[in-house]
């Protein structure tokens, strides 16, 4: 089934065009995805089509208003949940990513200046992702954030449905480096592991690069996994860490 993503923002170029390009565009075209875009000046009440006002209370900026964004979800065939886009919601993990892919569709709402009026997210939104502990000038970036880390997700959105299963997060760990050709670069050769041919040995030596490179970088997956077990720790012994060890050039 397709995956339905509507987005409302004020910027619907800056989503579209991005998301008609790469791997994004190439899902698009194998119906993995369809995306609708819908501009919440559409819903304004007033020649200017004016969807922004200073806050009540004072302090600087503007505030999105209500009403014309109201009128966009009002929508009756939107995609549901809706979901908004800010520093206030849940971070985007992989976790979360890969709830929204097992979904049939959904709506992100895009903020802009000092945010959104609260009502709207009182009265309209089911959820809020933030991309993390930092602030941008629109949610247009965190709206094409999460649609490539669903989309990637679906069966047929990278065009081989075993590359999301081999990739950083989707065991709770950090990706094994990888290597191309030519074998040797500047000096620094290709670990001898991966030109050994022995698959189940490769295979071992990558389990073992993922562990010791999420210990050293992300502890707290780690933790979260609830440690290293004995054979964890045995297979970084046969290695060692980060490239080192035997067969690892």
């Amino acid at each position: 089934m397709t995956l339905r993503v509507d987005v409302v923002t004020l910027f619907p170029h800056a989503v579209g065009d991005y998301a008609a390009t790469s791997v994004l565009g190439r899902a698009a075209a194998r119906d993995v995805w369809r995306l609708r875009l819908f501009d919440p000046r559409d819903g304004a009440d007033d020649v200017h089509r004016t969807v922004d006002d200073t806050p009540f209370g004072g302090g600087a900026g503007m505030v999105l208003r209500a009403e014309p964004i109201l009128k966009v979800l009002d929508t009756p065939d939107l995609a549901r949940p809706v979901i908004a886009l800010g520093p206030s919601g849940r971070v985007l993990t992989h976790d979360v990513a890969q709830e929204l892919a097992n979904l049939t569709g959904f709506t992100l709402l895009c903020g802009r200046y000092e945010g959104i009026d609260q009502r709207v997210i009182d009265a309209a939104v089911d959820d809020e992702i933030s991309l993390g502990d930092f602030v941008l000038a629109g949610g247009e970036l965190a709206a094409l954030c999460v649609i490539e880390a669903v989309v990637r997700l679906r069966p047929g959105g990278l065009g081989n449905d075993a590359s999301p299963h081999d990739e950083s997060f989707s065991d709770g760990l950090l990706e094994y480096p990888q290597y191309t050709k030519p074998a040797e670069v500047r000096g620094r050769a290709v670990p001898e592991v991966l030109l050994s041919g022995d698959h189940a040995k490769i295979a071992r030596w990558r389990r073992a690069q993922s562990l010791s490179r999420t210990l050293e970088r992300r502890p707290d997956l780690i933790e979260r996994r609830g440690g290293l077990s004995a054979a964890d720790r045995a297979l970084i012994g046969e290695f060692g860490p980060l490239g080192d060890g035997p067969g690892s050039g």
